[in-house]
């Protein structure tokens, strides 16, 4: 799948795809130094909310523990020899997630394995040949809460409204893995060249975490028809000027770009749960069918903050897909408290899977790594299987919120 969207994007820029779309949805964009395929996104101001039909408020803010039950079945319908299935787990305990417990049956052999350093947990199961009907079926509990950095926080006077935060510095030798380059994620080349672009004239950490976040949501772009939630190849997004992608994509570039100059961040693949209090339709999960739900969010460290929650993301799909016309304007009432609030914080509608890169499945026969791990996996004599089909695979994923 990765290899067949390089060709796709090296192909259009030398006037293929991208070409024979110019006349389309391509026309009237904006040509920049950053790439030649990018919507023309303009901060001029939009009608007063007060006086748009479309006004909208999106402002979590830190709030109490909400519980849920996830769970995830598969059940294999094309059995060809042994068939060995891996399910991500929630694997984080932060201060906005806490991961209690999971059960799972099956009629296969499963165990609980952890990969990579970050400890990503996954239920692996193994299916004999003899086995007509695999399935394995697991359930999580899990509590999440609303993230928002109070950005005044360390500047305001004492005695006047300050909060006092409570902060415990991360190990350097954890700073220094969430730097480092992996397979997909370079930090030199193009990246680090696009990065130092996008940061002249920020001084400090804060300055260049925002001018980052400005830059990946004015130079990308939600492309509904990527697959699943995209695969993450920043080196090929930014090499061929075609930024247009998914959450993996789009926020991989951010993550990226952070890294190359020095600024700790990660991924955070996850899960949307039930729809946002604040009724936004893309920042929703249907509890009763979430097999195509998956989300991922990011994170940058900051002195003095810690992990800081970034969403650019999401700010590109509600742009394109929150209306029935894409929205090129940031101050536009629908995407302007989005686009505010995901600098810094999140809705807790949302549970995160793991941070994890390049992953190894445990007992595999693919020789690749996988770019991450957000999806139920599933591969037998033939191969693996299409994760991205869930009715073929064939999986649901459904949650449910314990209340009181």
């Amino acid at each position: 799948m990765i290899q067949q969207r390089r060709a796709l994007l090296k192909h259009a820029i030398q006037g293929g795809v991208l070409g024979a779309l110019s006349t389309s949805v391509w026309s009237g964009w904006a040509q920049t130094p950053a790439a030649s395929a990018v919507p023309a996104v303009s901060a001029a101001p939009a009608a007063p909310a007060a006086m748009s039909p479309d006004s909208r408020v999106f402002a979590p803010v830190v709030s109490d523990w909400r519980t849920f039950e996830v769970t995830t079945r598969v059940d294999i319908q094309d059995v060809k020899g042994v068939t060995r299935a891996w399910l991500p787990l929630p694997s984080l305990q932060t201060p906005w997630q806490e991961t209690l417990d999971h059960q799972y049956q099956s009629n296969g052999q499963c165990a609980i394995a952890s990969a990579m350093q970050e400890g990503a947990q996954i239920l692996c199961s193994t299916f004999a040949a003899s086995e007509a009907h695999p399935f394995v079926e697991v359930t999580s509990r899990v509590r999440t809460k609303n993230r928002q950095t109070q950005w005044a926080d360390l500047t305001a006077p004492k005695g006047h409204g300050a909060q006092v935060r409570r902060f415990e510095p991360e190990a350097s030798s954890t700073l220094a893995y969430y730097t480092r380059a992996t397979r997909w994620l370079p930090t030199d080349g193009i990246v680090k060249k696009t990065a130092r672009q996008a940061t002249l004239g920020a001084h400090t950490e804060e300055e260049k975490v925002r001018a980052l976040y400005d830059w990946v949501v004015k130079n990308t772009f939600r492309e509904p028809k990527v697959l699943g939630c995209g695969e993450g190849d920043i080196k090929t997004m930014l090499e061929t000027g075609n930024l247009g992608g998914k959450c993996a994509d789009i926020n991989a570039v951010f993550v990226g770009l952070c890294r190359s100059v020095g600024l700790p961040a990660r991924d955070v693949y996850g899960l949307r749960l039930v729809p946002s209090v604040f009724s936004y339709k893309e920042l929703s999960g249907n509890p009763a069918n979430l097999s195509g739900a998956q989300h991922c969010r990011s994170e940058v460290y900051l002195p003095h903050r810690g992990w800081v929650a970034m969403d650019p993301a999401d700010v590109a799909k509600v742009m394109r897909q929150e209306t029935s016309s894409w929205i090129k304007e940031l101050n536009h009432p629908v995407v302007k408290p989005v686009y505010a609030s995901l600098f810094g914080g999140w809705e807790g509608n949302w549970l995160g899977w793991n941070t994890t890169h390049d992953v190894v499945l445990p007992g595999t026969r693919e020789n690749s790594a996988l770019p991450f791990l957000m999806y139920p996996i599933a591969e037998n004599d033939l191969g693996r299987l299409d994760s991205y089909a869930p009715d073929k695979f064939k999986y649901k994923i459904s949650a449910r919120e314990i209340l009181g």
